[in-house]
């Protein structure tokens, strides 16, 4: 299961087993927020569980497992989410289904309660897979969504860090950052959903690696599912998503893609990140070169009903 690093995880899987594992972000989560951390992950990793162990489809559990994420100011996704430069919340959000390869996305996305509900209606649509800043916002209002406004969303935390970032104090980065999901249900589907409000004072209309097919996101029933965390820039520049798709693939199972994904972004960049991964069978693995990435995960094929660290 996990070692005491908790780099790397892996977890047997069946024909017919169902399986689901979320994270809250690879970063540096404080040694007295970690077990608040862990606590939303199970909450999220519960809420999707829920739909998979009732013989639901694995999309309609990584949309419910990260839309628990996005409302848990905890994390920067949906409410609390980080601000760019000019001191508002930018969004990034996609959803994928290995079954037929369909995907939505919306990037740069103004604030919006639910980006990945939003994503999700981009994916049910079908006319396009990626919308963007103004003309996201366009499509969410005409698919029945709400506008929100940086000010409701906004945390007091996410308000400092922003100020300290301003001000020269560093801490650019988000320390349980990026949310994300992938599942298998009791069909032999896959799925993977991910949800960011990306770095801290990034530049107006700077996209990351999360809502980009192939980078941060990325699902293939003949291979298995992948959300990507960490340095945004880097994951892209690697199609960190499609390489660890791909070794899968090629019947590598989750636990050693996983890991061969992160020592890449590590070797090849010098770059930090986490990754979850499901594979055909059911296997979830994760890897993180980071201090932390809180995960929980639930499935017919875990030696327990839940599990869950950071």
């Amino acid at each position: 299961m996990a070692d005491e690093s908790g780099v790397t995880f892996s977890w047997g899987g069946g024909e017919r087993g169902w399986s689901l594992l979320v994270h809250g972000g690879a970063g540096d989560v404080p040694a007295d927020a970690r077990a608040r951390h862990v606590e939303g992950c199970r909450a999220a990793a519960a809420a999707g569980g829920e739909i998979v162990r009732a013989g639901g489809s694995a999309l309609d559990a990584v949309a419910r497992a990260v839309a628990v994420l996005e409302d848990d100011p905890c994390f920067n996704a949906g409410t609390g989410a980080c601000l760019n430069a000019d001191g508002v919340i930018e969004l990034d959000a996609a959803i994928m289904d290995g079954e037929r390869l369909r995907a939505g996305a919306v990037c740069a996305l103004p604030p919006f309660k639910s980006p990945i509900a939003i994503a999700r209606a981009v994916l049910d649509d079908g006319v396009h897979v990626l919308y963007a800043a103004d003309g996201a916002a366009r499509f969410a209002t005409a698919h029945g969504f709400a506008p929100s406004t940086s000010e409701a969303m906004t945390t007091p935390k996410a308000r400092a860090r922003w100020e300290a970032v301003r001000a020269g104090g560093g801490g650019g980065g988000w320390a349980g950052g990026t949310v994300g999901a992938v599942a298998r249900d009791v069909n032999g589907h896959v799925a993977t959903a991910t949800s960011t409000g990306g770095r801290v004072n990034k530049r107006a209309g700077r996209v990351g690696d999360s809502p980009i097919l192939g980078a941060g996101t990325y699902a293939d029933d003949d291979a298995g599912a992948c959300s990507n965390t960490g340095d945004g820039e880097a994951v892209m520049r690697l199609c960190l998503a499609k390489s660890a798709i791909e070794w899968m693939r090629g019947r590598m199972d989750a636990k050693y893609a996983a890991e061969a994904a992160i020592r890449t972004l590590g070797k090849r960049l010098g770059a930090d990140g986490g990754i979850i991964l499901v594979d055909r069978a059911g296997r979830l693995g994760l890897a993180r070169n980071t201090t932390t990435m809180t995960w929980a995960a639930v499935g017919e094929t875990l030696p327990a009903d839940g599990e869950a660290g950071s």
